[in-house]
């Protein structure tokens, strides 16, 4: 399994819009996608414009190749992208230890 990170910055004052948004993408787009396998979004406390998004594929090609070159892309980055203060940072893990 693959962990996406996302750091995602958005506008200030946009968090309620954001919150709705975020999750109605998660639950429409993202999560009838091939290999979605989960997800958990974290807020910022210290800086509230900021989130961490975190999404579960079964590989990675289920992210950067059936997701990111399908429509299905366009349609999540119109329902969150107008939110962005600036390109979100994306990077992917495996895991390594678990408690």
């Amino acid at each position: 399994m693959i962990l996406e990170l996302a750091d995602i910055r958005i506008q200030p004052g946009q968090q309620a819009a954001f919150d709705e948004a975020i999750q109605r993408g998660l639950a429409t787009v993202i999560s009838k996608s091939r290999g979605y396998r989960g997800h958990k979004i974290n807020k910022g406390m210290e800086s509230p414009e900021r989130y961490i998004l975190m999404i579960f594929w079964e590989t990675l090609e289920d992210h950067t190749v059936h997701f990111r070159q399908s429509p299905a892309f366009a349609e999540w980055r119109a329902i969150v992208g107008p939110f962005f203060a600036q390109p979100p940072h994306v990077e992917h893990f495996t895991l390594l230890s678990k408690s």
